[in-house]
């Protein structure tokens, strides 16, 4: 759930707590929650436009971790799909 947040914000950019509940599909207690960490790890930041309008943006350390996600993603199937083939003596 985290990374779908962290995709969420950086494909679609700042956006007030609603719209990342209903691109993320996720409810609002739990999106707050999730929030709170991925602000506590430096990966979101939390920024008010105007007077009152907060917005959630992600940080160059959460597109990192993006980043990095996407390459073990790829790196995976591979890892699982070498163990499938049995090792020629």
């Amino acid at each position: 759930m985290y990374i779908d947040i962290l995709k969420v914000l950086s494909q679609r950019g700042p956006l007030k707590l609603t719209h990342i509940m209903y691109k993320a599909n996720v409810n609002c207690s739990v999106l707050k929650q999730y929030l709170e960490f991925l602000i506590r790890q430096n990966l979101v930041e939390q920024r008010t436009v105007g007077k009152k309008r907060v917005v959630y943006a992600v940080t160059q350390r959460g597109i990192k971790v993006l980043k990095y996600f996407r390459e073990l993603k790829t790196i995976l199937p591979l890892v699982e799909e070498s163990r499938r083939i049995p090792a020629i003596l």
